[in-house]
């Protein structure tokens, strides 16, 4: 892989792990054409807590597929570790999805038949991980979110909180460095959904891994870095913690 950019902000001089230049992504259906992104240029720093919000139909999940390399952009590039995404074979694509991103899902994506140790250990197989040290990794995992005593319990067995934790740690499997979380509170408890930030940001400050969140939840202001805001498909403003505050009704804009 190319060697990273180094790019000074805020905190001084950081490593950019996800880049992104003119993307732009339209779906036509018939003789209608959907801009679901209009020219979003970006900068997203190793060991950062970014929080992407926005209303319904933004282009908040387009934008969250275009970096996680699930979709391809109608034009633009993405750039990962400074490596150009369009560039890569299938091959790698796959060991990029599977090495460098961990996906965390709203609606959990467990598969159901299998116990929550089996769903962690899953995505080792698929990155050559051999089974007893798979067995070990996952249960560490399990052990980090809590979730150890109940390795043989199926989704059917578990809340959605503890599905949800079984899901941070299959993220895991695989050492990933950023996470992509969509939505991981909005189905739970206030209390639960309190536990998941809780963990996501001890894997962000203990871990170091960087952590990509779209979310409606005002809660992730406690613990982002920066805040980021797509209207209509672009970047309507990106500001960091200190520079927001909260107005009654949800978040206002930043200080000036």
């Amino acid at each position: 892989m190319a060697e990273t950019t180094e790019t000074q902000n805020s905190t001084g001089k950081q490593r950019v792990i996800i880049r992104t230049v003119g993307l732009k992504k339209s779906y036509v259906m018939k003789d209608v054409v959907t801009e679901a992104l209009r020219g979003v240029d970006v900068e997203i720093f190793t060991g950062e807590f970014i929080s992407v919000m926005g209303p319904s139909g933004s282009g908040k999940s387009t934008f969250f597929n275009m970096i996680g390399a699930l979709d391809s952009p109608t034009t633009g590039r993405v750039f990962i570790d400074e490596v150009d995404v369009a560039q890569l074979t299938a091959e790698e694509l796959a060991y990029l999805r599977c090495h460098k991103i961990g996906y965390i899902f709203q609606s959990y994506n467990l598969i159901k038949y299998m116990t929550a140790l089996e769903n962690v250990t899953t995505p080792m197989a698929f990155g050559g991980v051999q089974p007893d040290q798979a067995r070990e990794r996952g249960m560490d995992l399990l052990d980090l979110v809590g979730l150890k005593d109940r390795w043989h319990h199926r989704p059917i067995e578990m809340s959605g909180g503890q599905q949800q934790r079984v899901a941070i740690a299959r993220s895991l499997a695989n050492n990933p460095s950023v996470l992509l979380c969509d939505e991981p509170t909005a189905n739970l408890d206030l209390h639960t959904g309190q536990d998941i930030l809780n963990i996501l940001r001890r894997l962000n400050k203990e871990k170091g891994v960087t952590i990509i969140c779209a979310t409606h939840d005002h809660r992730m202001m406690d613990i982002c870095d920066r805040l980021m805001w797509i209207r209509d498909g672009q970047i309507d403003r990106i500001a960091r913690r200190d520079e927001v505050h909260v107005e009654v009704g949800g978040i206002g804009g930043m200080d000036e």
